[in-house]
């Protein structure tokens, strides 16, 4: 009696092969270091305590902080991680999550609060995603107001464009009503198809020394563009 037919064989080591290649590919996937040399990170609360220092010798250059969610939420890490990656030598800038259900000025004032007289290395940068939003889905000119709304006086008090973080989806849906600014794209193990970006988030489950779980990685694609000046 035949133990196996051969015709099953050959199809299911070529798909074993496949899932075991696309794993090694999401696990060790990083762009061009000689196009893009300088890596950075982007952390909230979730990273827990950092080591900055350890962050820092492994090949980290910048980091994007979660400073405020929506018009009333701090992230608790936000001034400790403010302060001990600006120590550890990082390039620094502030993060805002922008929530579907709350006036962008009120947004804006929350950060800016948050934020103080610091503004960081970095531009401010403003999260724009469907993920962890509110249930709500605003037309576009409606959302577009508020992000202005937030935008006017956050790019008053630091003097820097702000630069928008958006998923793939949010871009599918409201990439033709985006305001002209830096854009910092998330696009998972390739390169982001938009023509103009200054930020690529490439993984979402990366590992850097001091931090003991996952975190975002990223890299720029002209850091003296992103922060002149510094």
């Amino acid at each position: 009696m035949r133990l196996f037919n051969r015709s099953f064989l050959i199809p299911a080591i070529v798909c074993a092969s496949a899932i075991a290649l696309a794993i090694l590919y999401i696990r060790f996937y990083e762009p061009d270091r000689t196009a893009y040399p300088m890596r950075g990170i982007d952390v909230s609360h979730h990273q827990k305590e950092i080591d900055w220092r350890k962050v820092a010798r492994d090949d980290v250059s910048f980091a994007f902080i979660k400073a405020t969610e929506g018009g009333d939420h701090r992230d608790t890490r936000f001034a400790v991680n403010w302060k001990e990656a600006q120590a550890a030598g990082l390039k620094v800038g502030a993060y805002h999550f922008f929530t579907f259900c709350r006036p962008g000025s009120d947004q804006a004032r929350n950060f800016l609060d948050a934020l103080g007289t610091d503004e960081g290395s970095l531009p401010a940068a403003l999260d724009l995603e469907f993920g962890g939003n509110c249930n709500v889905t605003p037309a576009p000119s409606a959302i577009r107001a508020e992000i202005d709304r937030f935008l006017e006086p956050v790019e008053r008090h630091t003097g820097k464009p702000v630069v928008l973080y958006v998923t793939p989806e949010f871009w599918d849906a409201y990439q033709h009503i985006l305001p002209e600014r830096p854009l910092w794209i998330r696009s998972l193990f390739w390169k982001p198809p938009q023509k103009e970006w200054s930020v690529w988030q490439y993984r979402n489950a990366g590992r850097v020394d001091g931090i003991s779980g996952r975190v975002d990685l990223n890299v720029v694609r002209d850091m003296d563009a992103l922060s002149p000046g510094h």
